[in-house]
């Protein structure tokens, strides 16, 4: 293969593992070293008369902005690497990042939304994922060579020279044992746990214990993992400690031993791998390398960049997020916390530059009355579901849905997420660029007493002196709908807030406080806030949920033109989900199963088809495309269901679609 075929590497950073994967690059078949980058121009000079490179730069900017450079690899310490990848992906760059991915698991998300959006290669650097060894070890155990995999034993430390200052030892560096070997042994377990299955399987339990020293980082520690098909798995490592370095794989009929599984290195002349079956010798299973470790990573990267992904056993985006989240539940059992994911450095998006809304965006926009902004159609939930660290997740989804164009945020008391969605507001400066739903009064606290108390908590942990809409959470049937509105327009006109409706109040009750209002010229209820689905509720979701999705509602909001603030807009996953044979969720099984309901589901599906789209989508255009003013609330747990989300925003559905889709033809 000619330079000109192969892939135009560029590299970011010049420690010790840039200089190995710089010299990888010096015998590989698929690609070159084009550019390295340093933090100052000497050192780039250095690196690339070291290794052949014609173009050193200075900056890593300017090694970004090369346009010889067509993949970069990066090798920075772990708390450089989200934003540098974020910003290799924006130059257009195919990206190998050297492990782990990022910081924590918002990070990650973060990570691969901006490779996804834009269109470019992304693999975390797990060398040994891309080693024939490692191929052979995922066949052994699909093939049964030891009968059904029931123990792992893997371990990665050693002990390294005291330097608080250094990666090794230093907080602000992302220090530790964890992050910097330990994540191996989590991914072998999480590979060899799914190698069944073809993919990587995510534990259902990680328990730890470990020792943190005086420098904030874990020293050594192990983790036991337990995975849906009850596979266990413990897993060693440590910076200030010698470990063997294997990987040992206990079955029903025998046993497997990896002497050498991340530097994938010769045993007595060869790569072997050892099998021990009941009452048999043990066998020799022998490897053919092919080429060297970092050549053969180098090789599966320009092989898939066409696909944006390396297939399994490397590490697939998935996989990646997977073993993020797997290493943050490590570090949470034993209490470590970063610096960098602190409050007080929580200031800034991930990429490390304001926040901003990107071009061509998708987002709709409705008016609702007493609010001078356009509402985003799609409004962002805040409840931070799913979550490890609450903080650093919310303002990752948060962040997201800004740049894609949505400015209405949901919150309410009962949530417990008002202090995230006040230190996001108050760190980005966007309080006013957003519309901020408040909602309070919730049951059994449903009293205009009880209203006032919680609406000055909630601006307090809002850190904001108004909300643009305030809800009542729940209806309290006991307490006249009029003392409700005198109590609302009190604190309106002290400018707590622009407008007020209610969450989960019945049609009845609506115009029931919108007729006092009236007869005392005070103001009314601007918006109400209930379930609407294409799905029928069949089963409250929490106690006093109340559904506007039946025939008498609609026509009631079509006639008085109402907005509604529709959640549970997606049935919570039922039209991604939903399935008879599943049954796993029972909330989902308890609330939205019905015959009724999986009728809507396939009609979902086949129009999705005809429309090329997703089921889901069609479910959110449903909603988008009623005759009244109507804003979805969207709860995603994860950065790709946001993304996801929007696409339901362009799908217009005729008057005779909707009415097929909910069988009324």
């Amino acid at each position: 293969m000619s330079t000109n075929e192969k892939l135009a590497w560029g590299i970011l950073g010049t420690g010790n593992i840039a200089k190995t994967f710089a010299r990888a690059l010096g015998n590989s078949r698929s690609g070159f070293l084009a550019a390295v980058g340093s933090r100052n121009e000497e050192t780039a000079q250095k690196f690339a008369q070291e290794f052949g490179s014609p173009t050193p730069h200075g900056s890593y900017e300017s090694l970004l902005a090369d346009p010889q450079v067509q993949a970069v690899y990066i090798s920075t310490p772990h708390p450089q690497h989200a934003p540098w990848a974020i910003a290799c992906a924006e130059a257009g760059k195919h990206i190998l990042c050297e492990k782990p991915l990022t910081l924590d698991y918002p990070q990650a998300m973060t990570v691969i939304e901006a490779a996804h959006r834009n269109d470019v290669f992304l693999m975390e650097a797990f060398m040994y994922r891309c080693h024939p060894q490692t191929a052979k070890l995922v066949e052994l155990v699909r093939e049964g060579a030891i009968g059904d995999v029931r123990l792992i034993d893997a371990s990665f430390g050693f002990r390294g020279g005291f330097d608080p200052e250094s990666r090794l030892f230093s907080n602000a560096l992302g220090g530790g044992g964890i992050l910097d070997v330990g994540c191996y042994g989590i991914s072998m377990a999480r590979l060899i746990a799914g190698a069944a299955q073809g993919k990587s399987l995510e534990p259902r339990e990680v328990k730890a214990v470990g020792h943190v020293g005086e420098t904030g980082v874990d020293e050594y520690s192990c983790a036991v993992l337990k995975f849906p098909n009850d596979v266990v798995a413990q897993i060693s490592t440590g910076v200030r400690v010698i470990l063997e370095n294997t990987v040992r794989i206990l079955g029903t009929q025998g046993t497997i031993f990896v002497p050498s599984p991340w530097f994938c290195g010769e045993t007595e002349g060869k790569i072997k791998i050892l099998v021990s079956r009941d009452g048999q010798e043990t066998e020799e299973v022998i490897v053919e390398a092919g080429a060297g470790l970092y050549e053969n990573e180098i090789d599966i990267v320009a092989a898939h960049i066409a696909q944006r992904q390396a297939p399994h056993p490397a590490m697939t985006w998935d996989d990646s997020l997977g073993n993020m989240r797997t290493l943050d539940l490590w570090r949470q059992a034993i209490g470590l916390v970063y610096d960098a994911e602190k409050p007080a450095a929580q200031t800034r998006p991930v990429s490390g530059k304001p926040l901003k809304v990107r071009p061509n965006g998708s987002m709709k926009f409705g008016t609702v009355a007493g609010i001078d902004k356009p509402v985003s159609r799609l409004v962002l939930g805040t409840m931070v579901e799913g979550s490890i660290n609450r903080l650093t997740h919310g303002l990752a989804l948060f962040d997201d849905f800004l740049e894609r164009g949505g400015n209405c945020f949901d919150t309410a008391l009962v949530y417990g997420s008002e202090p995230i969605v006040g230190h996001w507001i108050n760190t980005r400066g966007v309080r006013d660029d957003i519309i901020l739903i408040g909602k309070g009064a919730h049951t059994p606290f449903c009293t205009p007493e009880d209203l006032t108390r919680q609406l000055l908590e909630s601006l307090d942990k809002l850190q904001t002196d108004h909300v643009d809409m305030y809800m009542m959470h729940r209806d309290n049937l006991d307490i006249p709908a009029s003392e409700f509105i005198d109590v609302l327009n009190e604190h309106k006109q002290a400018g707590r807030m622009r407008a007020f409706g209610g969450s989960n109040w019945s049609v009845a009750r609506v115009e029931e406080a919108n007729a006092y209002a009236a007869s005392r010229k005070l103001t009314g209820f601007a918006g109400v806030s209930n379930n609407f689905s294409l799905a029928r509720m069949v089963s409250e979701v929490w106690d006093g949920c109340v559904s506007a999705s039946d025939a008498a509602s609609r026509a009631w909001l079509t006639q008085h033109q109402l907005p509604i603030f529709a959640w549970s807009s997606q049935a919570r996953g039922f039209f991604s989900r939903g399935d008879r044979s599943f049954t796993a969720d029972t909330e989902l099984v308890r609330c939205w199963y019905s015959d009724d309901n999986f009728q809507r589901l396939e009609r979902a599906r086949e129009l999705a088809k005809q429309k090329n789209t997703t089921p889901i989508n069609i479910a959110l255009a449903y909603v988008l495309c009623q005759p009244f003013p109507i804003f979805t609330l969207i709860g995603p747990q994860v950065l790709s269901e946001t993304r996801t989300s929007f696409p339901g925003l362009d799908i217009e559905l005729s008057p005779q679609e909707l009415r097929w889709l909910n069988l009324e033809d």
